[in-house]
This record gives C-alpha cells, sequence and structure tokens, in this order.
C-alpha cells in the first residue's frame, strides 16, 4: 500500500509560496527602474543639451519640476491612505499598481517629446505633463512597495525580498545609463536628436509594463490580517508624525537620496564637459551598476555575520573613500572607476537598508498607535525620493547655468565652471550623506531583538495573526 499523504490544502508551501513570491515581485522592479532612471537622471540633461530651450524657460522649467514634485510628494501621503482604504477582489494593491503603470508609461514619453512650444506655453506644458508622469507613477509606487510588508514578517525574508528587488532594480538602472547615450546618438543620424530619445522613452515603457504584468499576475498575496476600521484623511498625520522611528528614517533617507541624485545627475555632464568624452560616461555607468549588484548580491551574506549599525558604518565609510578618490583622482576612468567602485557598493548597502528599516516601522507603529498603516507608511518612500529626486535636480540645474556650460561647445566651459561642477558633484553630496548616517546613529533604536519584541506583542495581543 502507498503511503498516506496529507490532504490538499488548496494552497502551495509556504516555502514554494515565498520563492514564488520574491522572483515574480523582483522581476516587477526592471522596467520601473529603467523609467525612474530615465525621468530622474536624463529629464535634465534631456532638457538643458537635447531640447535646448533659452536659459530663462530651462531655468523656469526646472524650478517646477521642484514645485511639481514637492506637491507630489505629500500627495504621496494621501495616496498611501486610499491604498490602504482600498477593498475590491484583486486586493489593496494589484488594481492601483496597474493602473499607475499605464498612466505613468504614456507621460513619460510625453516627457521626452519635444510638443513644439516656446516661451510660457513650453514651461506650463511641460510642467503640467510632468506633474501628472509624478501622479502617475506615485499610483504605481506606493502599492507596488506596500506588497513587500504583506508578503512576509520575517525580518531575514523581508531582506531577501528587498535584496532580489533591487538586484533587478539595477539591472533596470544599468539598461538605461550604459545604452542611453550610444542608442540615442545612433538613432539621432536616422531620426534625429530628440526623436531619438522619444523612441528610447517609447522602448523603455514597454519593458517597464512587460515586467509590471510579471508581478501583477505573479504574485499570491499572503496578506496579514489586520482587523481595523479605515483610516480617515484626517488620521494620516497621526499615523506618519507619531510614529518617531518612520519619521526619523524619513529624514535620514531624504538627505541621502538628495546627495546621492545629485552625484548621479552630474554624471553626464561631468563626463562631456569636465572629463571632455561624453562617450566615457557608458563605461562608468557600466561599474556604478556592477558595484551595486555586487553589493545587492553579497548583502545578504553579511547581514547574517553582522548588525544593520555595522554594515551601515561599513558603507557610509566605503562611499566616504570612494567621494575622497574621486575628487582628487586625474580624469582617468581607472581611478574613477575605483571611486565608483567604492561609493556603489556603499550605496547598494544604505538603500537596502533603508528600505527595511522602512518597512520595519510598519510593525513598530503598529505596536505603538494601534493601527497598521503599511500603504502609508511606504508612501514616505516615493515621497522621499521624489524630495531627494526634486532638490538635487534644482542644485544641478542652478550649478549648470552659474558654470555656463554651452552644449554645442563644451570645451569652451572655463576652469571656474569645471570646478563648479566638481564641487556640486563630489563634494555637497558627502556632507549629506554623512549627515543622514549621524542622525541614523542617533536615531534609530529597531534593532532585532525590539522588533521581535514588538511581533510577539501584537501577537499576544491578537493584533497581528496571518491570513487563513
Amino acid at each position: 500500500m502507498s503511503e498516506a499523504r496529507p490532504a490538499a490544502t488548496g494552497r502551495p508551501a509556504q516555502a514554494d509560496l515565498d520563492r514564488r513570491n520574491r522572483w515574480t515581485f523582483g522581476l516587477g522592479t526592471t522596467g520601473r527602474d529603467m523609467v525612474y532612471t530615465l525621468v530622474s537622471i536624463y529629464l535634465v540633461f534631456f532638457l538643458s543639451d537635447v531640447l535646448k530651450p533659452p536659459r530663462e524657460e530651462f531655468l523656469w522649467a526646472s524650478s517646477l519640476i521642484l514645485v511639481a514634485r514637492l506637491f507630489d510628494a505629500v500627495a504621496d501621503i494621501v495616496m498611501g491612505g486610499i491604498v490602504d482604504n482600498t477593498r475590491t477582489r484583486w486586493g489593496h494593491y494589484k488594481p492601483w499598481i496597474a493602473a499607475g503603470a499605464v498612466a505613468s508609461a504614456i507621460f513619460t514619453v510625453l516627457l521626452f517629446t519635444d510638443l513644439k512650444l516656446t516661451g510660457a506655453a513650453f514651461v506650463i506644458g511641460f510642467a503640467l505633463v510632468y506633474l501628472l508622469w509624478s501622479l502617475s507613477w506615485t499610483a504605481n509606487d506606493i502599492p507596488y512597495w506596500s506588497l513587500l510588508p504583506a508578503l512576509t514578517l520575517d525580518q531575514r525574508q523581508r531582506e531577501r525580498f528587498g535584496s532580489l528587488a533591487k538586484i533587478f532594480a539595477t539591472i533596470g538602472l544599468f539598461a538605461v545609463v550604459v545604452a542611453v547615450i550610444p542608442v540615442t546618438r545612433a538613432l539621432a543620424g536616422s531620426v534625429g536628436e530628440v526623436q531619438a530619445w522619444t523612441w528610447f522613452a517609447i522602448a523603455v515603457v514597454v519593458i517597464m509594463l512587460a515586467s509590471q504584468s510579471v508581478t501583477l499576475f505573479g504574485v499570491k498575496e499572503p496578506e496579514i490580517v489586520v482587523d481595523q476600521e479605515r483610516t480617515s484623511m484626517r488620521e494620516l498625520a497621526h499615523v506618519v508624525f507619531r510614529n518617531d522611528q518612520l519619521l526619523w528614517t524619513a529624514v535620514a533617507m531624504v538627505l541621502f537620496m538628495t546627495g546621492y541624485l545629485t552625484t548621479t545627475t552630474f554624471g553626464t555632464y561631468y563626463f562631456k564637459y569636465v572629463y571632455g568624452d561624453e562617450s566615457m560616461y557608458s563605461p562608468f555607468g557600466a561599474v556604478l551598476v556592477a558595484s551595486q549588484l555586487l553589493g545587492y548580491a553579497i548583502f545578504p551574506a553579511l547581514s547574517r555575520r553582522f548588525s544593520r549599525r555595522t554594515l551601515y558604518t561599513a558603507a557610509t565609510a566605503l562611499i566616504l573613500a570612494g567621494y575622497v578618490i574621486f575628487f582628487f583622482s586625474p580624469t582617468h576612468i581607472g581611478f574613477i572607476a575605483v571611486a565608483g567602485l567604492l561609493l556603489f557598493i556603499g550605496d547598494s548597502f544604505i538603500t537596502l537598508l533603508m528600505l527595511v528599516f522602512l518597512t520595519d516601522t510598519i510593525e513598530y507603529g503598529q505596536w505603538k498607535l494601534g493601527r497598521r498603516n503599511g500603504a502609508v507608511t511606504f508612501a514616505l518612500q516615493p515621497f522621499i525620493n521624489k524630495v531627494g529626486a526634486a532638490l538635487s535636480t534644482q542644485i544641478v540645474a542652478v550649478a549648470v547655468v552659474i558654470a555656463g556650460v554651452n552644449p554645442d561647445r563644451p570645451a569652451d566651459t572655463s576652469e571656474a565652471g569645471l570646478l563648479t561642477i566638481k564641487l556640486g558633484m563630489l563634494v555637497l553630496p558627502p556632507v549629506l550623506i554623512l549627515a543622514s548616517y549621524l542622525i541614523y546613529r542617533a536615531k534609530y533604536r529597531i534593532d532585532k531583538d525590539f522588533y521581535a519584541r514588538i511581533v510577539a506583542d501584537l501577537r499576544e495581543r491578537g493584533d497581528l495573526r496571518p491570513a487563513p
């Protein structure tokens, strides 16, 4: 007689479910980060060196990017409340992920299209399209990352989910930073420079829609069951401002992201004007992405041996060493590659650490305030990214104008102008990153033991249990 088997439950084993969710959630970040990289790093370069509007129009357009991002960053918190209150047969998250992906795809293409406007019409039209892109991106971004804490309560599993997602995100980043200059240059000969960027944007959004479909159809949500009333708009401020660990994490992340994005946004300008060879940006981009992939790949192994605080300290030291080498090295790709390796391995560690810090504040907020608001908490991530991107874009735009660069004659840039680019790219960012680290050391206190006590207390109170 054959051995009796347990009755099928109709649900996959937990290990199989975790594996499926880890890969299908992670794959979804590939196209998303291609789009985000294209907009956050290259939009200001597309404006200044491809569309080439008059200097006054460029400054107005870049300033309105700042305003639009700050407005949308505040709207992120409201979006988080909407997602937390969403009840559909497809769950809290997937309807918003799908709608946001389609809408942001449309507006991404429009951002990299010449709308044939001039003067005030150009500034207003560009700002409106950018605001619509930002709002539609929010509709996708908040529910997407809010999936992560809904998939598992285990800290190590969250690190594994986050690490794999960041690996795929970095692959998306890699595809854009390595391909954007050579591909648009190659296409420009047949379709024109502006149209080349439009076609590149179309290709990127197609990949985003495909990778998001993997998440939408592949992830199965073993949601955490929490019995609570819907969160009113009036309660959102209390959810954010009374969760002290969430607030300090957000402040530290804003400073870090502003520094990091300022450096990466300056990259194209550095190689075009300071280095003197724009084509060398692609090899540097390859170093950037390889460093981040290496960091994300080794992080889970290191996190089993060292505490998060130790890893954060080591990562900050790597970043600061990288900036010092970059600033004082000669304009040779070998020295710059070594600096980039240190910079972006450290960046990958901190990016992943801040993701799991933010995730753990969800249970902390539920423990302290009696409410679980995952989407509202994760609304702080796009809020942070947008504020950081807004500030970094404005820093770069102002520095480029002060430097007096000429897109058509890059060799004419003065020594003072070149120094302005170097100071903005390699001196201001490490100051912000160091400030971020000091805030984390002084204020963040959710370590492994404290988190375990939080989860145990929530379960004992009956406030946390797995879905049946």
